[in-house]
């Protein structure tokens, strides 16, 4: 516990640093100690949220839509319904931003007194729950969860702690925010693993500079000191534009109180300043008194620098240029918007991968904890995840069609499964399917495709003969009931 309790004290800094930038809420960067120590709380920061961008982007594109065992042609029902009992739904997008903006997330499974057949699943933030790795398998060997109560005035008093061993859990608690441990109680459940799973974005496997270079890297790594540069552009623009992007006037010869309104009254500087039309009773020549006006600034080297940034943003993220802003005169076509965001699309399936592997641990543990052993099946399970590319519901449906009329290369049932559809839902399509396979197989065609009589009309019999109706013909007010005979038309001269 104390091993684990320093690594985790030694990430702190660096995860609330992340946090920061993840919300916006990062101090002013690229300005000298001094300025700030004089303009103190005068100066606004203009923050230009990029790492929010970069990390909700990559978010949107990672849907988890079931889970399938090895061997399985669908997904398993039972995982799902206790992943949406979890409300992993909501959680798990949670576990996703945290991942990306911090580089580690955790899912801890355990048992639900309530309902001993739904084990319980909790998403875990890397500021309260830390994880020390086995060198040599690389495997969770120990987890710790710290909590700390706050009181009425901010102080911490009260702390709780949990530690996830592989054969047992231990309870302590303190009463002097974590400096003393008490142990409360124990839980001997010897399943063998510990319980506690890390969602780890971009692991490394060695790397000396980082003490924990396998729990992860931000996506925010690269992008932070562009955004530093960013919100700095962005303040120095707003407060040129407040002193310099205004045209700046000055008065020769002129004194305060020579500026006044119509009845005598004395300006406010703001009138004095921004006021459209300065009229004097002076004479130049008499007072030597001059008024003129220095040229307004130009912004555009602030917007041509943000510009340029924001390039460097999205070559070093893989966002599309359009998610940043900025575009041509002359608007993309569909297959370059598609063209430009395939790096992202490919970065959403790299991180599908990572995160799958966790998710699929985190179903192996349910199944260890629901049924007291892992069976075989379930240590091939595999995560389903919604296509990252996201095309149009036409264009898919299309490629769909052309792959299943070429000589069957796609089956029926995966067929709908491209198309998004859901088990619930191919299942409900394959029933439908059954029924009027038998339907036409017993030769009642008109019950599968034609009109439904209702139950109060009169079925008409088999062998009682029908009255003779006179045929219509459409578009006409002809009703023949008998046969027509034409006659040979006769033509003088030459026969045709």
């Amino acid at each position: 516990m104390t091993r684990v309790s320093r690594q985790h004290n030694a990430q702190i800094p660096q995860l609330e640093l992340l946090d920061s930038y993840y919300e916006g809420e990062q101090s002013l960067s690229y300005m000298h100690p001094e300025l700030l120590r004089r303009l103190d709380n005068r100066v606004r920061q203009v923050v230009v949220n990029w790492p929010e961008l970069v990390v909700d982007s990559l978010d949107e594109r990672l849907d988890v839509t079931g889970f399938r065992l090895g061997g399985e042609q669908e997904a398993d029902r039972e995982l799902w319904r206790i992943w949406q009992a979890n409300r992993l739904g909501l959680h798990s997008g949670q576990a996703h931003v945290d991942a990306l903006a911090l580089g580690r997330s955790f899912a801890i499974v355990g048992t639900n007194e309530q309902d001993p057949s739904t084990p319980l699943v909790t998403i875990e933030s890397p500021f309260d729950v830390h994880v020390d790795l086995d060198p040599r398998t690389r495997e969770v060997r120990a987890a710790l969860k710290r909590q700390y109560a706050e009181e009425g005035d901010g102080d911490l008093a009260e702390a709780y702690a949990t530690l996830y061993l592989p054969n047992e859990t231990i309870w302590y608690t303190s009463d002097n925010s974590g400096g003393n441990w008490t142990e409360t109680d124990r839980d001997e459940h010897g399943m063998g693993v510990v319980p506690v799973v890390p969602l780890v974005n971009r692991p490394r496997i060695r790397r000396r500079r980082y003490a924990l270079p396998r729990l992860g890297r931000s996506e925010l790594a690269s992008v932070l000191p562009l955004s530093d540069a960013a919100c700095k552009i962005a303040t120095d623009m707003m407060v040129s534009a407040e002193f310099h992007a205004m045209p700046r006037r000055y008065a020769l010869g002129f004194d305060k109180n020579d500026f006044v309104d119509s009845n005598g009254n004395p300006l406010t500087p703001w009138q004095a300043v921004a006021g459209v039309l300065w009229a004097s009773a002076k004479s130049p020549k008499e007072d030597g008194v001059a008024v003129g006006q220095f040229p307004e600034a130009d912004l555009s080297n602030f917007h041509n620098t943000l510009a340029a940034l924001a390039r460097l943003v999205a070559s070093l993220s893989g966002l599309p240029p359009h998610f940043l802003g900025y575009s041509t005169e002359n608007p993309a076509s569909a297959d370059a918007i598609r063209s430009s965001e395939s790096r992202h699309i490919k970065r959403a399936e790299r991180r599908q991968a990572s995160f799958g592997d966790g998710w699929e641990r985190v179903a192996q543990r349910i199944l260890h904890v629901r049924d007291g052993r892992v069976a075989e099946e379930a240590q091939r399970v595999e995560t389903q995840w919604m296509d990252p590319a996201t095309p149009t519901f036409a264009a898919q449906a299309d490629a769909v069609v052309k792959l299943y009329s070429a000589d069957k290369l796609l089956p029926r049932r995966a067929a709908r499964r491209a198309l998004d559809y859901s088990d619930a839902q191919i299942q409900d399509m394959d029933a439908e399917d059954q029924e009027a396979y038998a339907r036409a197989a017993g030769g009642d065609l008109a019950a599968g495709y034609g009109p439904k009589p209702t139950p109060d009309e009169p079925q008409p019999q088999p062998d009682a003969p029908q009255p003779e109706r006179p045929s219509i013909v459409a578009g006409s007010r002809l009703r023949p009931t008998t046969a027509v005979q034409f006659q040979e038309p006769v033509y003088a001269g030459t026969p045709r």
